[in-house]
């Protein structure tokens, strides 16, 4: 989950929000461009940035340490997170027309897309995997 997962979304996030912010000043004047999409992607760096130090620094160590009973607060508070990024991925899924770059697009806002889109099928398997698999082996059944 740290390399595959924690690494490569910091690292797609970094790319990400500025290309978004150069594809949302080159393209201000179209009315398909992605605005907005430049500071929900930062939001989500924010939100994704102190949700994974929180896994970092207190979850995974305690499930490093074996679980026990202390360690259902920590899941709960990962799982309302995962949550709560639901309502940021449904606004870059709307100010991206669902992470469709329109046929006259450039490069740059076709590369923001296909990145975009990548970065929240990554978010949505990494997510699966805790939620499913990994959660569950330290919660009380």
């Amino acid at each position: 989950i740290l390399t595959r997962y924690h690494d490569t979304h910091r690292g797609q996030l970094a790319a990400l929000v500025p290309l978004a912010d150069r594809v949302e000043r080159v393209h201000a004047d179209d009315p398909d461009a992605p605005v907005g999409l430049a500071g929900a992607l930062a939001t989500l760096a924010q939100e994704l940035e102190s949700h994974m130090a929180k896994e970092e620094m207190i979850l995974f160590p305690a499930m490093r340490a074996g679980g026990g009973p202390g360690i259902a607060h920590p899941i709960a508070v990962m799982r309302a997170d995962h949550d709560d990024h639901a309502g940021n991925i449904a606004l870059i899924r709307s100010l991206t027309n669902d992470l469709t770059a329109p046929d006259h697009a450039c490069g740059s806002w076709r590369s923001l897309c296909q990145g975009t889109a990548q970065l929240l099928d990554d978010l949505a398997t990494h997510i699966a995997l805790e939620k499913d698999e990994l959660f569950p082996r330290f919660e009380p059944v």
